[in-house]
C-alpha cells in the first residue's frame, strides 16, 4: 500500500516539483494539493493522507499554524514534514515546536530525505 501524500505549497512550480518528487519515490503517491494553510487543513480532513508536506510560508494560516491543526484534528495519525527555503539550522526546531515531524529545506528535498523522513516518522 502506498504512503498517500498531500502537498501544501502557495508556488505552483513546487507543487510541480514536490509531485514529481514524490512520484519518483517507490511507495508515494500524491492525493492531493493545497495552496493555502487553511485549505490544507480542509483538505487532510477529506483526502486522508498519511503525509502532508508542508511550506512553512503560506497565505492565511502559515504552514506551522495549520501543521498544529492538523495533528490536533486527525489526533496524530498525519505525519507533517515542513519544508520551506531556509536551512535546516534555522528551522528544525520549529517543526519541533509545532508538532511536525521534520524540516527539509526545498533545495535538499530529493526521494532519498522524502524515504528517511517517512522511516524516522513512522519509527517512533
Amino acid at each position: 500500500m502506498s504512503v498517500r501524500v498531500l502537498i501544501v505549497d502557495d508556488q505552483a512550480p513546487f507543487r510541480d516539483a514536490a509531485r514529481a518528487v514524490v512520484e519518483a519515490t517507490d511507495g508515494f503517491e500524491v492525493v492531493g494539493e493545497s495552496s493555502t494553510g487553511e485549505a490544507s487543513v480542509d483538505a487532510t480532513q477529506e483526502l486522508k493522507p498519511d503525509l502532508v508536506l508542508m511550506d512553512v510560508n503560506l497565505p492565511g494560516i502559515n504552514g506551522l499554524d495549520a501543521t498544529r491543526r492538523i495533528l490536533r484534528d486527525s489526533n496524530g495519525m498525519v505525519v507533517v514534514l515542513l519544508l520551506s527555503t531556509y536551512e535546516e539550522e534555522d528551522y528544525a526546531s520549529k517543526a519541533a515546536e509545532c508538532g511536525a515531524s521534520a524540516y527539509i529545506a526545498k533545495s535538499r528535498f530529493d526521494p532519498d530525505r522524502l524515504t528517511a523522513a517517512w522511516a524516522t516518522a513512522t519509527s517512533r
